[in-house]
């Protein structure tokens, strides 16, 4: 196991405007899963590539265990990477597959060697496939080849590139489960990179949201849905995304829409904000409240998606899914106090209130 540390790490490649990686400092503990989270060109690719040694950084220092491994090679820094793609070899058995970084390594006996590839083919459930070559397994199959070559080597951290994202949406949730119950039995550091927030929520013991190659907050999966760092992290986590509304804070009151008044103890000066509402955060129907046009439902089976037309803004608000609301019919809709979050306009970052 081992402590992971980014420390002010930049990167940046030619003939690109931006940094791929600015100012990056983030650390994983010691047998934490941390997932890096962003959307395609925010850096947490780049980010893994720096940690594995096949990018060097411009300027900053990445240590392992607290010792720098900034330019020491890929074989050198005791880690193992998993990759979208299997990357495994065609013309071997799945035997010879998880084998082969052992015999890289020439530091086991044959017996020893074969020992370790029974006990995680039995861990990872692919005893029975360990004669077979990768064309006569399924794409499921071939990810637990591909985590059993990496968990064999017993490696001090493990990094995982998208390894889920070629799988169908089922297999893909299944894995998700037997990872993180891998991972807590082994108790390796992991270092997770994904686009797929779900997957994120789901996986991590914290969560790197990353854009634009900045981090933009770290914290754990339940404070960054509930508490966002700032708009980007409130639009990006969660399904639906937040609801954000330009607003007004007045004597203690928030004014939304124009003419929607939340009383809320914001102490925070009159001015212009951003009201964010989780679509749970709001309730439908009752007395009182600010009236809204219901234009488009989504029955999701456990829950349903109510849109709400307010000028031209769209409002989307969770209910059960037996109380939806008749399509072009008019509701009032209330604000739950404790899930208002306030932003500031000019630089998007959360306001305390």
């Amino acid at each position: 196991m081992a402590t992971i540390e980014f420390d002010a790490v930049w990167k940046q490649f030619p003939r690109q405007a931006a940094p791929a990686v600015k100012q990056l400092s983030l650390a994983a503990k010691d047998g934490e899963l941390l997932v890096v989270l962003g959307p395609s060109g925010c850096g947490k690719t780049t980010a893994l590539r720096m940690l594995a040694g096949l990018e060097e950084p411009d300027f900053g220092d990445i240590r392992i265990d607290g010792k720098s491994v900034v330019g020491l090679e890929p074989r050198d820094r005791d880690i193992a990477l998993v990759f979208q793609q299997y990357a495994l070899y065609p013309h071997l058995s799945v035997r010879d597959n998880m084998r082969y970084p052992l015999k890289i390594q020439q530091q086991l006996s044959k017996q020893e060697q074969m020992a370790r590839i029974e006990r995680t083919a039995a861990l990872l459930n692919i005893s029975h496939l360990l004669d077979r070559k990768p064309s006569q397994l399924s794409g499921g199959e071939q990810q637990r080849v591909a985590l059993g070559r990496a968990i064999v080597r017993q490696p001090r951290a493990f990094l995982m590139d998208e390894p889920l994202s070629n799988l169908d949406a089922k297999l893909r949730t299944h894995m998700r489960t037997e990872i993180k119950a891998l991972q807590r039995e082994l108790g390796t550091t992991t270092f997770f990179v994904t686009h797929d927030q779900s997957e994120a929520m789901t996986l991590a013991d914290r969560i790197a949201v990353m854009s634009a190659g900045q981090l933009q907050q770290l914290a754990t999966p339940d404070e960054i849905y509930d508490y966002p760092a700032n708009k980007f992290v409130a639009e990006f986590i969660g399904s639906p995304p937040m609801n954000l509304l330009p607003a007004e804070i007045v004597n203690g009151e928030i004014v939304a829409l124009g003419a929607w008044r939340i009383p809320h103890q914001a102490n925070l000066a009159n001015g212009p904000v951003d009201l964010g509402l989780r679509p749970e955060a709001i309730t439908l129907g009752g007395e009182g409240g600010f009236p809204a046009e219901v234009f488009l439902v989504e029955p999701l089976g456990s829950e349903a998606i109510v849109h709400l037309r307010v000028g031209e803004g769209d409002i989307r608000v969770r209910v059960e899914p037996h109380a939806r609301p008749e399509i072009g019919s008019t509701i009032n809709m209330s604000a739950i106090p404790e899930g208002i979050r306030l932003f500031d306009q000019s630089d998007g970052k959360a306001l305390s209130a």
